[in-house]
């Protein structure tokens, strides 16, 4: 008893800690955007000025230097839903700045019955363990994401693939976390957690360098 109960203290602390990373990560990116949207002002009066001078070649490297700012910042994904639109595009910023090309496709109703922190466990966990296999690897070319959300069935499919350099740990069919040996690995264990309290589906596999999830989640959303 006593086990168990320091075990759901601890996951409730990593949960709590997961939440607060992800509210992190996605007030830097609407700061950026912020910030962005702030110099638009000065953006236009610098190329106005350009243009009036007929400086054109430094008028277009101006350009070329915007659109490069620009897509930093840009909300890659839009999902259709406000929070799964966060994670994802706060992820992917991430991805993207470690050098991890990111293909993302994803459709999500605006209204979900799954618990907004119960998605943002999975999807978050999914793509930080992503992000780390992908870092792996020492050549930038070979690190990738692919991210496919949609709704199948009447039920949220999501899939995750990405690059991986070393072969995950396994016990029996159960994948172990690269940071279990240090005590932590608490993240996979809460997704399966959150699949099964939603009597949904989750599969994990790994071959030739790839390594892949798979979830369905039961929507019984709003008519």
């Amino acid at each position: 008893m006593r086990i168990s109960k320091k075990m759901d203290r601890r996951m409730v602390a990593y949960q709590q800690d997961l939440m607060e990373k992800h509210c992190e990560e996605v007030e830097n990116m609407y700061r950026q955007t912020r910030g962005w949207r702030h110099d638009y002002r000065n953006h236009i009066q610098t190329m106005k000025a350009y243009l009036s001078m007929g400086r054109y070649e430094e008028l277009a490297v101006y350009l070329d230097q915007l659109v490069e700012d620009l897509q930093a910042v840009d909300t890659v994904v839009k999902t259709g839903n406000v929070m799964v639109d966060a994670v994802l595009n706060s992820k992917i910023s991430m991805a993207r700045a470690r050098q991890i090309t990111v293909e993302a496709k994803a459709k999500v109703p605006r209204h979900l019955s799954i618990a907004e922190v119960d998605l943002c466990v999975i999807l978050g966990n999914l793509l930080d363990n992503a992000i780390e296999a992908c870092m792996g690897i020492a050549q930038e070319k070979g690190r990738f994401i692919r991210i496919y959300i949609d709704t199948l069935q009447g039920q949220l499919y999501l899939y995750v693939i990405n690059a991986m350099e070393e072969k995950p740990r396994r016990q029996g069919s159960r994948y172990l976390s690269a940071k279990s040996a240090r005590g932590h690995g608490y993240g996979l264990l809460r997704m399966d957690q959150v699949v099964e309290k939603y009597h949904g589906y989750l599969e994990r596999q790994d071959e030739d360098g790839v390594f892949a999830t798979e979830v369905l989640l039961p929507l019984d959303t709003p008519k």
